[in-house]
């Protein structure tokens, strides 16, 4: 009897081997490769889009029950064979880097980021998000990180920087403030001369409540306020009280908000490349070589951009080869933190 089922035994191993061996091999999957949409020319760029008009919060989508779950299955022992070729357990992703209690707002809200290797930074800052809803879900829709500032007199704020925050990307307020030609509106709210430090406060508070988890602001516009000592002392006074940074988009040579913010300790970085002032195909990719440029010879450059179709159609296409190029895609965060490593 022991026999007959030593003899049984060594069958059925037989026969599994046999099956094993002869598995028929499976095709590899095909990767469907997603070409994005023809992307049609638009219009010169109007510097002061008008506002949005109120709507209705849009439904949120239904979600689908969730499928019934499978009963569990006892597990098959891995022969030791098999075990000993299997690739092993994947490492547990790295933990977000920590922020020190009591550290200040920017830090706090900072997209919690490493950079992939050591070469030039380079960020990419697009203003004048959430007016224009279709392009600006576009823009989110490009690999990041990027930073998005958005002008707070838009609609639907909330919605709208969550979905961005959530595609991996960085947020800011993109304040209004007032430009040299006085014909030209930075829109409601603006940061203007002739107002007094009370007015510039409560137009400064009302703009950053319209979303949350911003690093701080850079300036819409603001040829004329950027020059402006007191206002400027009055704004980024706050900032230093709330723990926020300035961008300075350096619509002006003469802006002082760099000195300005250096006396109130305020961290701040200026803008090195317009991405689209001239918005021609070939004008935004030679933008795009000056912004490489420029992050080879200082280690990092900062480019501004707008959610225009021939920016985004841009950097759609430089974008996922920028790390290939020797260069690190970073929030405005990390280059704050390389100018300024102990916050």
């Amino acid at each position: 009897m022991a026999g007959a089922a030593i003899a049984a035994t060594f069958a059925a191993g037989a026969i599994f081997g046999f099956l094993y061996q002869h598995e028929p091999q499976r095709p590899p999957a095909q990767v469907a490769t997603i070409r994005p949409a023809p992307v049609r020319p638009t219009v010169p760029r109007i510097e002061t889009p008008p506002v949005e008009p109120p709507r209705l919060s849009e439904p949120a989508e239904a979600v689908p029950p969730s499928p019934p779950l499978a009963p569990a299955v006892k597990p098959v022992p891995i022969p030791p064979i098999l075990a000993a070729v299997l690739p092993p357990p994947l490492a547990p992703a790295m933990p977000p880097e920590a922020v020190a209690p009591g550290a200040p707002a920017w830090l706090r809200n900072a997209l919690s980021f490493t950079a992939p290797h050591s070469g030039p930074m380079i960020a990419i800052v697009i203003d004048d998000m959430g007016l224009d809803r279709k392009r600006s879900a576009r823009v989110v829709g490009l690999p990041g990180p990027l930073t998005l500032a958005w002008l707070p007199y838009a609609n639907d704020l909330p919605r709208q920087t969550r979905a961005a925050r959530a595609a991996g990307h960085e947020l800011m307020v993109h304040i209004p403030m007032e430009p040299q030609g006085g014909d030209i509106d930075p829109g409601p709210g603006a940061m203007t001369v002739s107002a007094g430090s009370g007015e510039l406060l409560r137009r400064l508070d009302q703009g950053l409540k319209a979303f949350d988890g911003y690093i701080g602001i850079n300036n819409h516009m603001g040829s004329r306020f950027t020059e402006d000592r007191p206002g400027m002392r009055t704004v980024l006074s706050e900032l230093h009280r709330r723990g926020l940074v300035f961008l300075d988009s350096r619509t002006t040579t003469r802006s002082i908000a760099s000195s300005v913010a250096r006396e109130l300790q305020v961290p701040t970085v200026g803008r090195d490349v317009f991405l689209d002032h001239d918005m021609s195909p070939a004008a935004v990719r030679a933008s795009l070589a000056k912004v490489e440029a420029v992050a080879r010879r200082q280690g990092y450059a900062v480019a501004i951009g707008h959610p225009h179709d021939v920016t985004v159609e841009a950097l759609s296409q430089w974008l996922p080869a920028v790390a290939a190029r020797g260069f690190a895609l970073v929030p405005v965060s990390a280059v704050l933190k390389y100018r300024q490593p102990n916050g």
